[in-house]
């Protein structure tokens, strides 16, 4: 191969590296944009005194006590730990029963994130819900089961999710432990408390709490893998986590740039080894070839 044309095919390659890197680049600062540095930037709104306190704040690695007392839909008395098997992750979810919009408005958004999903609660993960009013029964926690499953849509997962109603000092134990502030407003007889869901462990210790109304299936999953420690999903997903790291501050999973770069720059690598050694292979029977026709 003449010396101009080796010289044009190293551009060539230059050329390519750099313009995979620099889309590398590109994506890693719109996944940088659209993080909490981002969200910081918006001016925070006047919070209501009502509402200062409330909210729902992370608290990874805090255990839900496992020997509060409850019932369940069934009217049966159960602890917290008959959910904590060890073997398959727990989604805690705390609202009340006869709430007039934003519980129903929560659980029927979860359970539309669950619809995209391939796993299905009460075999890869288990869904405990408890009523944050002590004077909810277990007749309004079983028609709220009945209502949110035949809204999921497969009637089998009425096993593995479960609806509790306690007494007050129960439920103040778990909401302090994963971090939901709420408070009763006398004046309207309603409970003012923030939206999102805690994803436990098996043990029942928070990995992760998903904020606001909106749980895609992507998030559902990749915290359901972290939570169980890669013991459920694919190697797809545990792969996924490298790409996708969970933020704290927007409850939600974002990606991970500097994950995405190193990504990026390993793939660049690999191209441009496949490419070269493409040239390569070409040129050698190339050279093979004229060097047959003059012998």
């Amino acid at each position: 191969m003449s010396g101009a044309r080796q010289a044009r095919r190293w551009r060539q390659a230059a050329l390519l590296t750099g313009l995979l890197i620099a889309i590398g680049a590109i994506g890693a600062i719109g996944a940088i944009g659209v993080g909490p540095a981002a969200a910081q930037a918006q001016p925070a709104e006047q919070e209501p005194e009502a509402l200062k306190g409330l909210g729902i704040f992370h608290q990874a690695g805090a255990q839900v006590p496992p020997a509060l007392a409850f019932t369940d839909e069934q009217g049966r008395a159960v602890q917290l730990g008959d959910y904590f098997t060890g073997e398959r992750p727990v989604i805690l979810t705390l609202v009340y029963y006869n709430c007039p919009m934003l519980c129903n408005v929560l659980l029927d958004r979860f359970v539309a994130g669950l619809k995209e999903l391939d796993w299905t609660a009460g075999q890869e993960f288990a869904i405990v819900t408890v009523s944050i009013n002590p004077r909810d029964d277990s007749a309004g926690a079983m028609k709220k089961q009945a209502h949110q499953i035949e809204n999921y849509g497969r009637p089998s997962a009425a096993a593995g999710w479960h609806f509790l109603t306690g007494e007050q000092a129960a439920i103040s134990a778990v909401a302090e432990a994963v971090g939901f502030k709420y408070a009763y407003d006398e004046e309207r007889g309603e409970y003012m408390h923030a939206a999102g869901i805690f994803v436990l462990t098996p043990a029942g210790k928070v990995s992760q709490t998903l904020l606001g109304l909106d749980f895609p299936a992507k998030d559902l999953r990749l915290a359901l893998v972290e939570a169980s420690a890669g013991k459920i999903g694919s190697a797809l997903d545990r792969a996924l986590l490298f790409c996708f790291h969970y933020d704290a501050a927007e409850g939600r999973y974002a990606p991970a740039a500097m994950n995405l770069m190193r990504l990026g720059g390993g793939l660049c690598a690999l191209v441009l080894a496949l490419w070269l050694t493409t040239v390569w292979r070409r040129d050698r029977r190339r050279r093979l070839v004229a060097e047959g026709s003059h012998s």
